[in-house]
């Protein structure tokens, strides 16, 4: 599969803010309405909207229930004016018990409307039916508590009594503990990795760079990325890494590997409160795992995506779009939102273990100067092979490459890797004593499997021979005139790109 690396030149979009939502009015309170009764708050009650109690008429209408759903907007009721006061027994009592809206959830939030009391009026010393009335409401409010079994915290009333509107504000809890993330959720994984993802900014002495991303690989400073994040200015540009807290660091490039496109950058003065991500092993991933991705995409740093584990040993052959800086990878394929930006950014484990270094996607096509985005086709280096690939950088400065000493056709569509008739150059495509010759092939052989991976063509070949390291022994299937036949080859090595 021929994909494009997912770029990294962006530029941040800007997002408009949502309308925050429109909370509903109270109802409205009357000073004939009977006295509001105080119910201290208690964390183990859940809060409870009380209907006014007036004595009805025969055929009265039920009021509407309250409905309450999460971010809905509940109407105000309409309130008529309340009948002359009557007595209990006149007023048909005990009267039923209120009903509890459904989106009542307690005082620690939760629900999706404000929590109301029953409109509150003013009362006075000198009027006992008054005060009978209020003994009324008291009872309902037992009554409710005691009939319906109610938990949670109960709504108190704040109405002031010089205020008609009744309107009370209940408060989400405030507590920290409230607040924290489990270790093993998304937020508990992007808290923890963040501050040792940077944002990489890239510019070549002829203006040319752009944006992408890495991450911390040890203490001393060192930044493992994608090769074609700092590309454009290895030789003659600036590099700057940026933390997720704003800090900004000069950083210069250790070495890169244009074939696996991994590079290693050092900070040119690194902070002493450096934290390596932990890194995972890539063999033991399995399709559906679980994945988090972290990067820049156009721009944005700082951005988490989630997805899973696609496929593994995906062939991919990656580049600029120019066909001069092609790079080979047996890749994880992943549906986290990857996009320009993102290329040399993590891979995550569910539990926070670097797993692949996010390098290319398979987008549907581009047009002019615009950039291809995702459609949940994204490939990473597995961190195995990278981390292999920097521990090289860091020690020699150039790549080492596992080859078995043979030039294969890149046509996709072969059934297989063809050994050309001539190597690059004019020479000979089967290098004298080389890994191949000595195990037999020949120019003409088609490769149809490494180990036991099938193989389709030259781009899957090499992907999967720099999964190893060189001196490592594998049996590749080829056929030669209609006929199968396996070879024994010991990998040989090359240094450094060609």
């Amino acid at each position: 599969m021929s994909t494009e690396n997912e770029g990294n030149e962006g530029t941040a979009g800007e997002a408009a803010p949502s309308a925050p939502p429109v909370p509903a009015d109270a109802p409205q309170a009357h000073p004939e309405d009977a006295p509001s009764v105080a119910a201290h708050p208690d964390p183990d009650l859940t809060a409870t909207r009380q209907q006014p109690v007036h004595p009805a008429p025969e055929q009265q209408p039920a009021p509407d229930q309250v409905t309450g759903q999460t971010g809905a907007v509940p109407t105000t009721p309409q309130y008529a004016p309340p009948p002359p006061p009557q007595s209990a027994a006149d007023a048909g009592w005990p009267p039923p018990p209120p009903a509890v809206p459904s989106y009542t959830q307690g005082a620690h939030g939760g629900g999706g409307g404000p929590v109301w009391g029953p409109p509150g009026g003013p009362h006075s010393s000198e009027s006992p039916r008054k005060r009978g009335a209020g003994a009324l409401v008291a009872a309902v409010v037992v009554a409710a508590l005691v009939a319906g079994g109610i938990g949670g915290a109960l709504g108190y009333w704040a109405a002031d009594n010089n205020d008609d509107s009744g309107s009370t504000t209940v408060a989400a809890s405030a507590n920290p503990q409230d607040l924290k993330r489990d270790p093993g959720t998304v937020a508990g994984v992007a808290a923890k990795a963040l501050p040792s993802v940077v944002t990489i900014e890239a510019q070549g002495g002829d203006g040319e760079g752009g944006t992408g991303t890495g991450f911390v690989y040890d203490k001393e400073g060192h930044i493992l990325t994608n090769n074609h994040v700092v590309a454009s200015a290895a030789d003659s540009g600036q590099l700057t890494a940026t933390f997720s807290n704003g800090k900004k660091y000069d950083a210069e490039v250790v070495g890169r590997a244009q074939g696996y496109d991994v590079a290693v950058i050092k900070l040119k003065n690194p902070p002493k409160s450096l934290t390596p991500l932990p890194v995972g092993n890539s063999d033991q991933v399995a399709v559906g795992d679980s994945t988090i991705a972290i990067g820049a995409p156009f721009g944005l740093s700082n951005t988490v995506t989630t997805g899973i584990i696609s496929a593994k040993n995906r062939p991919v052959a990656s580049g600029d779009g120019t066909g001069g800086s092609n790079s080979y990878m047996s890749a994880l394929q992943t549906d986290a939102s990857i996009n320009p930006g993102n290329s040399g950014g993590p891979l995550l484990s569910s539990g926070g273990a670097v797993i692949g270094i996010n390098s290319a996607i398979q987008s549907a096509g581009s047009s002019g100067q615009s950039q291809a985005g995702s459609i949940g086709l994204g490939f990473a280096i597995p961190i195995n092979q990278a981390t292999t690939v920097a521990r090289q950088l860091i020690k020699t400065g150039q790549p080492v490459y596992p080859v078995i000493g043979a030039t294969v056709t890149m046509d996709e569509k072969s059934g297989g890797a063809v050994i050309s008739d001539r190597g690059t150059g004019g020479t000979e495509a089967v290098t004298k004593d080389g890994p191949a010759a000595k195990a037999g092939l020949r120019a003409g052989d088609v490769i149809t499997k490494f180990n036991d991976t099938p193989v389709d063509s030259g781009p899957t070949l090499i992907g999967e021979i720099w999964t190893h390291k060189p001196g490592d022994r594998v049996t590749l299937t080829y056929e030669r005139d209609g006929k199968s036949a396996t070879a024994e080859v010991t990998l040989g090595e090359r240094k450094g790109d060609s």
